[in-house]
């Protein structure tokens, strides 16, 4: 969200000073619309292995592409084994520095913009709550999913 002030009027946003953050992983099927979601306390590579293990659990039939940006995370040697197990699942990587055409960009900036930019959270966990708020209705429409993430390329 964005928000114009006049000079010297600009809206205060509190902030209790700790630099916590929540860490998502998320996914796209752009077929049906539905996002899923996962909170986690930090992002690295056995996360991200565990997130993919799911992924598998939550689509148990089919090939499935999954489109990432080039994080070190997403090429981790770590992943090399399992990816050769589970064949069925392929990573796709974008060029480097092109945010525009990873669409799950697209909801993460949703998401900042409709529930988290210049709004104070008095408790950290209510940011997640926030976040699970979105993901809901997000995914009680999928059309308008669609048409606002996918469409729009």
């Amino acid at each position: 969200m964005k928000s114009w002030f006049p000079k010297g009027r600009q809206r205060l946003i509190k902030t209790y000073g700790k630099h916590e953050s929540l860490k998502l992983v998320g996914i796209l099927n752009y077929e049906t619309g539905k996002v899923h979601i996962e909170e986690e306390a930090k992002f690295n590579a056995v996360v991200f292995l565990g997130f993919l293990n799911r992924v598998l659990e939550l689509y148990p039939s089919g090939k499935i592409v999954m489109v990432l940006d080039n994080s070190k995370v997403h090429h981790a040697v770590l992943l090399k084994e399992f990816l050769n197990a589970n064949p069925r699942l392929n990573l796709m990587f974008l060029p480097p520095y092109s945010p525009k055409l990873n669409i799950i960009e697209g909801l993460w900036g949703w998401l900042k913009d409709t529930c988290i930019n210049n709004v104070f959270f008095s408790k950290f966990y209510r940011v997640s709550i926030a976040v699970r708020k979105l993901i809901n209705i997000v995914n009680s429409d999928p059309f308008q999913t669609i048409g606002r993430l996918c469409v729009q390329l």
